[in-house]
């Protein structure tokens, strides 16, 4: 899971990200987040709340006036770097899913579309990829375009319900 650590409690993607980690809790997956606050938190609450083990991918070395992972994540695993904390979630998941966010979600969000073009390249199986609402929407396309790649390796979805339901048709649960 993807997302911007601006969301705050009450705001609207803030309760999305909840209904999705529940919805994924509920489903019977893992749920692995950046650890921190705003949506990582959001998602690792519902997650949690659902009754499922929630991994939090941290780099304090990179933010150093954060105090670690939020308190609904059961294992911490402390990166490096940026880089080797995008890279060790990507390693670790079944499936991505990108909500609202900015820079730092664009880049995991291009990582997990890269690794995917890259899979499709050598006939691996496919991780989906799932962007969340309508900041990308239309984002999406023009990369599409500007990029020259293939713009089906990434599915957009309008909600989280949705989402999840992508999730659910391409990954099996935790067994």
């Amino acid at each position: 899971m993807f997302g911007s650590s601006s969301s705050q409690p009450g705001d609207g993607w803030y309760e999305q990200g909840v209904s999705c980690g529940r919805l994924l809790g509920e489903a019977g997956y893992t749920v692995a987040t950046g650890g921190y606050g705003g949506l990582m938190e959001a998602v690792s609450r519902g997650a949690s709340e659902a009754g499922a083990r929630v991994i939090g991918v941290t780099a304090p070395a990179a933010f150093p006036g954060r105090p670690g992972a939020n308190r609904w994540v059961d294992e911490e695993i402390p990166a490096e770097t940026l880089t080797e904390r995008i890279h060790t979630m990507v390693a670790m998941s079944a499936a991505f899913v990108a909500l609202d966010g900015s820079i730092g979600t664009l880049t995991e969000l291009m990582v997990s579309w890269n690794v995917a073009y890259v899979d499709a390249l050598w006939d691996r199986p496919l991780r989906p990829v799932v962007a969340v609402g309508e900041r990308w929407r239309d984002l999406l396309p023009h990369l599409t375009g500007l990029l020259a790649t293939d713009g089906s390796l990434v599915v957009w979805a309008p909600d989280v319900a949705e989402a999840v339901g992508e999730v659910a048709r391409r990954v099996p649960p935790d067994a």
